[in-house]
């Protein structure tokens, strides 16, 4: 298996980032395709896996997705505001072009995968990897395996006490939900409170990164106390650009107020900690799914 040529496709709302690789997570190719029409979107995927001899795939998509085999919804994006891919069968058209087996999951699962595989979270099987970008999502490993209950986790949209300093006084850059996580810190939100400015532009401005901070170390301790996570991991824009992580971070051991007393709490510095495989645990993560699936 570890000769066998696996594909991976990290299917982004944005973006399409197909791959080919092993099992031990070395890339072998890599492209990027534009999300535009599912139809125009997964003929161009389909067409670019079908020139490689590739012997399975994992496949890691953007959400609400059904990620539990047994739902007859399985591999299809479901409500998500990308109105023209509502129910369009990713798994479905992917499996009839290329005939060959395949792992399904979210995007920011096989993220998680690939940190838990390859990155600073191996060895560890209870995992939580938080993206913040454009959204935030989070993917969770419990029991050395990635969580699918009625959905999936969607801790990105945890409810936080809004900081009255605020200037966004009122709604949020989230379209369902004043007060969530994603709704006071990811991109929308960034650009709607500070004049469509980008977080990377702020990352100097001690306020703004102090307010954005406070509502990430909510969302931290919310995770750690319902979690029990051996490590949580941060990637993403928001993150990788500012110092979010490190106030966060900081702030979360002054909100958890030594309630929480384990070794990972006393060296918090080690314990929530931005990623670190430079942007590729999403695609390293679909290759390890494809090779799960080449087991099965």
């Amino acid at each position: 298996m570890e000769n066998q040529l696996i594909g991976a496709l990290e299917a982004g709302g944005t973006k399409m980032v197909c791959a080919t690789g092993y099992a031990n997570g070395t890339i072998v190719e890599q492209t990027e395709l534009p999300t535009t029409t599912p139809d125009e979107t997964m003929g161009a995927v389909t067409s670019w896996f079908s020139k490689r001899d590739i012997k399975a795939l994992g496949i890691g998509a953007f959400g609400p997705t059904a990620v539990n085999p047994s739902s007859p919804q399985y591999g299809k994006i479901l409500e998500t505001p990308k109105t023209a891919w509502r129910y369009f069968d990713i798994l479905g058209t992917m499996q009839r072009a290329l005939d060959v087996r395949c792992g399904y999951d979210t995007d920011v699962n096989v993220a998680c995968l690939g940190e838990c595989t390859f990155g600073c979270a191996q060895g560890l099987d209870n995992v939580v990897y938080l993206t913040i970008g454009t959204g935030v999502g989070a993917g969770v490993m419990v029991g050395g395996q990635l969580i699918h209950g009625m959905l999936h986790p969607e801790a990105g949209h945890i409810l936080v006490t809004r900081d009255p300093t605020d200037p966004l006084k009122e709604g949020s850059g989230c379209p369902y939900h004043d007060s969530c996580l994603e709704g006071l810190i990811a991109g929308p939100a960034v650009k709607k409170r500070w004049g469509g400015k980008r977080a990377s532009e702020l990352a100097d401005d001690g306020e703004a990164m102090g307010l954005m901070a406070g509502y990430l170390a909510q969302a931290l301790m919310t995770y750690v106390l319902c979690y029990a996570p051996q490590r949580i991991v941060i990637g993403g824009g928001v993150a990788d650009h500012t110092p979010i992580v490190a106030l966060a971070r900081a702030k979360a051991a002054e909100l958890l107020n030594g309630y929480i007393a384990t070794p990972e709490i006393e060296h918090i510095e080690k314990y929530i900690v931005n990623n670190s495989l430079a942007g590729r645990q999403g695609i390293m993560g679909c290759l390890a799914l494809g090779a799960g699936a080449l087991k099965a």
